[in-house]
């Protein structure tokens, strides 16, 4: 059965960077579609960034935007997540997520609709101090 694999999270001041990875499914990158999500408990996940593998086109969450770049590895089938400039806000667990290909129009509309994703990661935590 299929798996992601996160890994690189930790603890960081703020201001610092920090890179998250994934260890994705392998394939055909054009197959399915990745993304990056957030939790606090409490609170309901939320999307980071996303990307259209079949294109490269991405999408990021105003909060993070100009600070985050997801990116990836198709050699190794690895998502990437950098986020400069940490704020104590971005603590949270994060997520690597996939969900079957759609036509690009239709990630357009929502790019980081959780319920479309079907295959999630256990999480790595990214703790942030100031």
């Amino acid at each position: 059965q299929a798996r992601l694999v996160e890994s690189g999270g930790g603890s960081v001041k703020a201001g610092e960077s920090l890179k998250l990875s994934c260890s994705t499914p392998g394939g055909p990158q054009q197959a399915y579609s990745m993304a990056w999500f957030r939790q606090i408990p409490g609170k309901e996940r939320e999307g980071v960034a996303a990307i259209y593998t079949a294109k490269g086109s991405t999408y990021y969450a105003t909060s993070v935007k100009d600070r985050a770049s997801i990116s990836q590895d198709n050699y190794n089938h690895i998502l990437n997540l950098t986020v400069n400039d940490l704020k104590s806000e971005d603590t949270a667990m994060y997520y690597c997520a996939t969900r079957p290909q759609v036509s690009i129009a239709r990630w357009r509309q929502q790019p980081m609709a959780a319920d479309e994703y079907d295959l999630w990661g256990q999480g790595t935590q990214v703790t942030v101090s100031s």
